[in-house]
């Protein structure tokens, strides 16, 4: 009896240790994948929104009003550094004989004319240049680099006639503002492109940028180490009100430019055979800047503590000297913060500093001579065709400067002597 009630003993002690004990288990609902990920897009898109703020919409007025004034003055300073180089510029353009004068001197109607030497030399390399960089074809063409494969091949040539498609068709002002590059590189020495992406157009966009819209500090020697870039940009007031009601500028007041002394844009005026009213509607310079600043040391008290300064691109009304936009000029990922690249320089041949030579710098002093020996020549056939003189009637000549036309013959009246 007692041997079987143990047993029965050691049977439920093993029972009880084979049932497990209870847990209480909590399930949670699975989240919903896509949710998520539109979460974390919804967070990197706020992220980049305000990325690529206009950070001067933040700003204190002091602030930006301390910035804009010294920022303009770097650019005057900058401005001024070049003035040698916009006299030779500007003289060397009346060699290309666009604009014909009448002549007073030596006699009226001298001769006028201008040796085409230059303007030969220009429209020959603008012809062959243009017909070398933008062929029928289409100006883009490509290599495979390594094994060429079948698969290379053909993905070398979609893109091949993408970007010839893009170039050709899609960007209408690439083909113009090439060619008018081609005309200026010659002459200036200097020619630049602005290369960036639109996003109105939702396209690249290429431009054509004069020498004398894009001014750099005297001691830059190349266009990637410079630490400032200025590009001068000739906007009306309706297109910079467009771009404030769009919240890419400040809504600020806006003041129309002095009208400073511009030799080149004179000159420019001069040989087109065009005057400047006084419209006022297109006399507003806006200064694009593409500077490396340190924000927070004009934000904050003076101090002798030095940042390194990242790259911006700051926007100023030239007439009114405030500041319309200050955008950040690199991109989010980059931990070195480099300056985003929009221009390129374009050089005739390598001058000895920022800017290249020219025609006009290298057979500009040919040209002059050629031209006047070649009105000495006209002016000396003229006279010998034409001979002019006095011819005595016994009256007596008081003053010496006495002009004669070709072909005059003037009465004197002077019985004898000296005349």
């Amino acid at each position: 009896m007692d041997v079987e009630k143990l047993k029965n003993f050691e049977d439920d002690v093993l029972e009880g240790s084979r049932q497990e004990p209870e847990v209480d288990v909590e399930i949670e609902e699975p989240v919903d994948e896509q949710e998520a990920q539109q979460q974390m897009a919804e967070e990197e898109a706020a992220a980049a929104q305000m990325f690529y703020a206009n950070i001067a919409e933040e700003m204190d007025d002091t602030v930006l009003s301390r910035l804009g004034s010294e920022l303009i003055t770097d650019y005057r300073r900058d401005k001024q550094s070049r003035g040698d180089w916009e006299k030779s510029y500007t003289s060397g353009l009346d060699l290309l004989g666009f604009k014909v004068n009448e002549e007073a001197r030596p006699f009226t109607g001298a001769s006028s004319v201008t040796h085409p030497l230059l303007a030969e030399s220009v429209t020959q390399f603008q012809a062959q240049a243009y017909k070398e960089l933008l062929p029928a074809q289409g100006p883009v063409n490509t290599q495979v680099i390594g094994d060429q494969t079948s698969e290379k091949s053909e993905q070398a040539l979609r893109v091949k006639d993408f970007m010839n498609y893009m170039l050709t068709d899609k960007m209408e002002e690439y083909t113009t503002d090439f060619d008018q590059l081609l005309f200026y590189l010659p002459l200036a020495g200097s020619a630049f492109k602005k290369i960036y992406y639109d996003e109105v157009m939702a396209r690249a966009v290429s431009k054509f940028v004069p020498a004398e819209d894009l001014v750099v500090p005297y001691y830059a020697t190349d266009i990637k180490e410079s630490e400032r870039i200025t590009h001068v940009l000739k906007m009306s007031e309706n297109e910079v009100l467009k771009k404030q009601v769009t919240g890419f500028y400040r809504d600020v007041d806006i003041l129309p430019s002095q009208q400073e002394d511009n030799e080149i844009q004179d000159k420019y005026n001069q040989m087109e055979g065009v005057d400047q009213t006084g419209d006022s509607d297109y006399q507003f310079n806006i200064l694009e800047m593409h500077v490396h600043l340190d924000i927070e040391e004009y934000m904050g008290p003076n101090t002798e503590e030095k940042n390194v300064k990242i790259p911006y691109i700051v926007t100023i009304d030239e007439g009114s000297q405030e500041i319309l936009s200050i955008y950040r000029n690199y991109s989010p990922d980059d931990p070195l913060m480099n300056r985003k690249e929009y221009f390129v320089h374009y050089k005739f041949l390598p001058g000895l500093g920022f800017y290249g030579f020219g025609l006009i710098h290298m057979i500009g002093g040919l040209s002059r001579t050629a031209t006047a020996a070649l009105r000495q020549l006209l002016d000396a056939g003229t006279l010998s065709n034409l001979p002019a003189g006095f011819k005595s009637r016994g009256i007596r000549v008081r003053d010496d400067d006495q002009a004669f036309q070709p072909g005059e013959f003037r009465d004197v009246d002077a019985p004898g002597g000296n005349i």
